[in-house]
């Protein structure tokens, strides 16, 4: 993953959106990460794959495995089923 300083992303913001098209940009600013610049396309793909990991959710379903939507998504969000 190519890593850039904040200050790098916003004045050659264009280069930015060209290397994001290849590769997930990482943005620093004051030496801690804050950001990831990815493309449409990939970010498409990873929603893809929550909605998949929210179906398998519902396949062979019992009432054992039934939680809160909220407590899921957050769940989902935070990388548990990463």
């Amino acid at each position: 993953m190519l890593s850039v300083n904040a200050n790098e992303a916003k004045t050659k913001f264009g280069n930015m959106l060209i290397n994001a098209q290849s590769e997930p940009v990482e943005i620093i600013k004051n030496g801690t990460p804050v950001a990831v610049v990815i493309s449409s396309k990939e970010y498409s793909k990873i929603e893809e794959l929550k909605m998949e990991l929210v179906k398998s959710r519902f396949s062979n379903i019992n009432e054992d495995d039934l939680v809160d939507g909220e407590a899921f998504f957050d769940e989902l969000d935070s990388g548990k089923y990463d």
